[in-house]
């Protein structure tokens, strides 16, 4: 069982799906650029057409109601909206096409959830700095504004930006996402400080300028595995544990949660290896200014990014070069039995989710929770009757509905990654995880539904009529 008014969701991103990279007046993103390098992405596939979703948004809109889904979440495209990555620039073809995606699917009793910023800064403030800038904090307050003067009339839910950890972690300490930067053990957590210091921006705007009229809610979506120790009874391998979630989760949900800073034990063990690396710049965690809003509380609600879990063990001591992993000190692991969705990364772990949702409510104040992406990739030999896929869905949402009936978290919705087949990042179009198969050879696009996506249909029809009543009055509405 689950809350009545429980959102049922699936969930895109626009670099992903929209495609028309530079149709009607949109800007380049660090993506467009990093996709146009050889060698950067799966077959040097890139997203300039992709889904075709900016002229085929009808071909999407039919598979939303063919699944049932109450929630649909997107992102807006901050360089189709705003090509240099200012408000001195407004691109009306951008802002048409987002008007009739919000007021299409309001119209079709679908309610958006809609991410600001989902991986696809603006190449002209990549060219600035990017989010190594102190400078973007209040470039993005400035284009959250905009978006929620225009669309916030509307929208209610809003995600402010997807998976700070991805962003930094693979864009500037591994270089295998968009920007492509390996500054190891020192770019990722200064991008990691402004990403926290440009969403707390936009939460006090929203909550002190549009919120009175507008009364929607909004948060900033946190990606986590689950973790637990590779030897439960042994005591380093428990701390490791506790150390690789700070230094993961932790480092975005602790200061937004629960103290407004870095874990203390992030700023200890990065410090020490500093120390032991000898390194003599400043603290390569950043320190908050007293002097900004405050990153304390700005978050309506958890919205929460899983997709599998590890083992971990200690690996203290074990790297000889400045990076986040030395700083850690940690190895995860795979566990053998766990059976492996089709990209190498992904076990398939449902009872994990429960374990994590469990772990977020016992450490970071029994927070109302969106699950704003869980899913599983097919790659290779692609099956239409995607049976594998099916049970994950049913197994996933049966821990789901376990964790909101019998361990009591508040879990608000659930939206399934993805919609449709898109492109996936480095992997390109190799992985698939959509709900629908999309023929990328087509120039049609074509949409059909696999086996998981009826299936993942009937199970919000069962979920959907039986629930109970404890959805808090501020997400009901």
């Amino acid at each position: 069982m689950f809350p009545r008014g429980f959102a049922w969701g699936a969930a895109t991103a626009a670099y992903q799906i929209e495609g028309a990279w530079q149709a009607d007046g949109k800007g380049a993103s660090i993506w467009d650029t990093f996709c146009h390098e050889t060698g950067r992405v799966f077959g040097d596939q890139n997203g300039d057409v992709a889904c075709n979703s900016y002229k085929l948004w009808d071909e999407d809109l039919k598979c939303i109601q063919q699944l049932g889904l109450t929630h649909y979440r997107l992102s807006v495209s901050w360089a189709r909206l705003l090509p240099d990555g200012t408000t001195q620039h407004v691109n009306q073809k951008g802002l048409q096409y987002y008007n009739k995606v919000i007021d299409d699917l309001l119209a079709a009793n679908v309610t958006p959830m809609v991410t600001l910023y989902h991986f696809d800064l603006p190449q002209t403030l990549q060219d600035q700095g990017g989010w190594k800038s102190p400078d973007i904090a209040t470039l993005f307050d400035s284009y959250a504004r905009f978006c929620f003067q225009t669309f916030g009339d509307r929208v209610k839910l809003w995600i402010t930006i997807n998976e700070p950890y991805v962003c930094a972690k693979l864009g500037h300490e591994d270089g295998i996402h968009a920007p492509g930067l390996r500054e190891p053990g020192v770019a990722a957590y200064l991008v990691g400080h402004n990403m926290l210091r440009a969403h707390a921006l936009a939460w006090h705007s929203y909550d002190t300028v549009f919120r009175p009229k507008q009364k929607g809610l909004i948060s900033l979506a946190l990606n986590s595995d689950w973790l637990e120790p590779l030897d439960t009874d042994c005591a380093e391998d428990i701390a490791a544990t506790q150390r690789h979630i700070a230094f993961t989760l932790g480092w975005f949900a602790w200061p937004v949660f629960v103290t407004g800073d870095y874990p203390e034990v992030m700023r200890t063990f990065i410090e020490a290896n500093s120390k032991k690396l000898n390194y003599t710049g400043e603290s390569r965690l950043p320190f908050f200014s007293k002097e900004e809003p405050a990153i304390l509380g700005t978050a309506d609600f958890f919205a929460l990014n899983y997709y599998t879990s590890r083992k971990v063990t200690s690996a203290s001591g074990h790297f000889g070069s400045l990076s986040m992993k030395s700083d850690a000190g940690v190895q995860d692991i795979l566990n053998p039995s766990w059976p492996i969705s089709g990209v190498s990364w992904l076990a398939v772990v449902p009872y994990g989710l429960r374990k994590l949702l469990s772990y977020i409510k016992k450490n970071f104040g029994d927070p109302a929770i969106y699950i704003t992406e869980n899913g599983f990739a097919q790659v290779g030999s692609l099956e239409m009757e995607d049976v594998q896929r099916a049970e994950f869905y049913k197994q996933t949402i049966s821990e789901v509905a376990k964790a909101a009936t019998e361990d009591e978290v508040n879990v608000c919705g659930y939206f399934a990654w993805s919609l449709m087949d898109n492109f996936e990042w480095a992997d390109g179009y190799s992985a698939r995880f959509g709900l629908f198969h999309v023929d990328f050879l087509d120039e049609k696009r074509t949409r059909t539904i696999y086996h998981s996506g009826k299936e993942y249909a009937k199970l919000i029809q069962m979920y959907s009529s039986k629930h109970f009543d404890t959805l808090p009055d501020e997400l009901s509405k």
